[in-house]
C-alpha cells in the first residue's frame, strides 16, 4: 500500500514491502525516500554530510563569542584614553589663558583619571606650564585579562597648548 507524504518526497509502504525497496524503520510504518531528479535518494544527507557543519557552527560561534568578549575587555580601555586625551587638550588649552598653576592642572586631570578609572598615580602626570607654553603628558598602562592571555595596554596620551601672545 502506497501513501505519499505532505512534501511529495517520501511514501509510507507497509511492513510487506519492505523487501522492494531501501527503507529505514518508523514502528509498523515505515519512511521510503524517493529519488530526486538526479536519481539520489531525497533527504538524505549527502556522504561528505556527516556532521561536519555542526561543529563548523560551534566552532565559529565559539570564535565570534570570544571576539566579543576580547572587545568587551579592551574598548573601555581605549575610550577612556581618549576621553582623558581630550580633557588634557581642554585643561591644556584654559591654563594657558588663564595662568593656571601647575597643581590645579594636575588636580583636574587626577580628578578625570580617577572618574576614568585609569590606573595611575598623580605623580605620573608630567606638566610643564610656564606663561607662554602648557605641556601635559602622562604614561600608564592597562592591565588586561582575556582568560587565555593576558595583554597590557601602554596608553600616552599628551597635549602642548601654546599662547598666541
Amino acid at each position: 500500500m502506497l501513501a505519499w507524504g505532505d512534501s511529495g518526497t517520501a511514501a509510507f509502504l507497509s511492513v510487506n514491502d519492505v523487501g522492494k525497496c531501501l527503507a529505514t524503520g518508523m514502528g509498523e510504518k515505515i519512511l521510503v525516500f524517493r529519488p530526486d531528479h538526479w536519481g539520489r535518494r531525497a533527504l538524505r544527507p549527502s556522504r561528505h554530510e556527516h556532521g561536519g557543519g555542526t561543529i563548523k557552527a560551534i566552532l565559529w560561534t565559539v570564535v565570534l563569542v570570544y571576539g566579543a568578549f576580547v572587545a568587551y575587555k579592551i574598548i573601555p580601555a581605549y575610550v577612556a584614553e581618549y576621553q582623558l586625551a581630550d580633557k588634557m587638550a581642554e585643561q591644556a588649552r584654559f591654563a594657558v589663558v588663564n595662568q593656571y598653576p601647575e597643581e590645579q592642572i594636575r588636580e583636574t586631570v587626577f580628578k578625570t583619571m580617577q572618574e576614568l578609572e585609569i590606573p595611575a598615580k598623580r605623580e605620573d602626570i608630567k606638566i610643564i606650564a610656564n606663561k607662554s607654553t602648557v605641556k601635559i603628558s602622562l604614561e600608564y598602562t592597562v592591565p588586561v585579562d582575556l582568560l587565555v592571555y593576558h595583554i597590557d595596554l601602554h596608553f600616552t596620551p599628551e597635549s602642548e597648548n601654546k599662547s598666541i601672545v
